[in-house]
């Protein structure tokens, strides 16, 4: 039966995630012999260093795993990376080079001088990441080729799947979950951390031809994309950040329980994601709504005095069963 607070909008996504998580993943048939030992170890330290580069949060919330799943999570971070970034930074040749991107890192035999679609192989093979998660993400960040327009928050939640909760799921497997229950609480949290993205990189994505923010939701706060070129703040667009984040919150504290259906070992890694990014909410507040001239960041004193409080919440969970 569906959770009280299951939204109109999660019943589709939650449908695919449904589907999708007893898919056969589609694993090179011997992983052992794909690399000397050498090998696989230094593409999953390249990994390790592109999430270091790219994501300080994610690299120290991933720290927090047992060696095996910390650099499974690495290398997954290290798949979602290849793939948006092939769709952002290639320009009219993106679409099939992520083509050939996902040829690569979707193959049953893994090309040879690829680091990261190694690493990816050994950790979706050791932790049985259901393949239909990887192409519903690649699938998701090929939407950006298509569509820079949303109209409803149906339609924006549906994209955040596709580059977000699909994100989470796979990790679901790396950590290791108690109850297919937890499946429903990783899509919601997924959404969560990309509208966080969305609301701090307005001003970023404007000036890449993109905005996701709902049209529908911008015009009935009698703001349009004329309000956002001009990049100007007022009290239409408070009004309109203060609903997008209170919304964004009631998202991350509806997703919280579902870490409590994690494995023990790996509950403090993504209360610590959670935490973190939820914090960004903050930071956008502070500094009086304006994501359009400035990127709003946790610092790393930031981060780290929220971490006693974290540990303690990823302590003590009392899920219960939801009928």
């Amino acid at each position: 039966m569906l959770r009280s607070n299951t939204y109109t909008w999660e019943l589709p996504l939650l449908s695919r995630a449904y589907e999708a998580v007893n898919s056969v993943a589609i694993a090179p048939e011997s992983v052992e012999e794909l690399a000397a030992e050498e090998e696989m170890a230094a593409a999953y330290a390249h990994c390790n260093e592109l999430t270091a580069q790219h994501s300080r949060s994610f690299h120290l919330a991933s720290a927090l795993l047992p060696a095996g799943k910390r650099e499974a999570a690495r290398a997954l971070y290290a798949f979602c990376r290849i793939s948006d970034d092939t769709v952002d930074e290639l320009g009219d040749e993106a679409p099939a080079h992520l083509e050939a991107w996902r040829a690569r890192a979707m193959a049953s035999t893994v090309p040879a001088g690829d680091p990261v679609a190694l690493a990816w192989a050994d950790a979706r093979t050791r932790y049985q990441i259901p393949g239909q998660y990887a192409e519903q993400l690649l699938d998701g960040v090929a939407r950006d080729f298509e569509q820079t327009r949303y109209e409803t928050f149906e339609e924006l939640a549906a994209y955040s799947y596709g580059v977000a909760s699909t994100v989470g799921l796979m990790s679901m497997h790396i950590i290791g979950f108690q109850d297919e229950q937890a499946i429903a609480y990783a899509v919601k949290l997924g959404v969560a951390l990309q509208v966080t993205n969305i609301l701090r990189d307005v001003g970023e994505d404007w000036r890449a031809g993109r905005v996701y923010l709902p049209q529908e939701e911008l015009a009935a706060f009698g703001l349009s994309e004329d309000d956002l070129a001009a990049g100007h703040v007022d009290d239409r667009w408070r009004h309109f950040m203060r609903f997008q984040i209170a919304r964004n919150r009631r998202l991350y504290e509806e997703a919280w329980p579902g870490i409590g259906l994690l494995d023990p070992d790996g509950r403090m890694a993504i209360a610590v994601a959670a935490g973190v990014y939820r914090a960004i909410l903050d930071d956008i507040e502070a500094h009086d709504y304006d994501v359009f001239n400035r990127r709003a960041h946790v610092s790393t004193w930031g981060k780290l005095r929220r971490l006693p409080g974290l540990w303690w919440r990823s302590r003590s969970f009392n899920f219960r069963r939801q009928h």
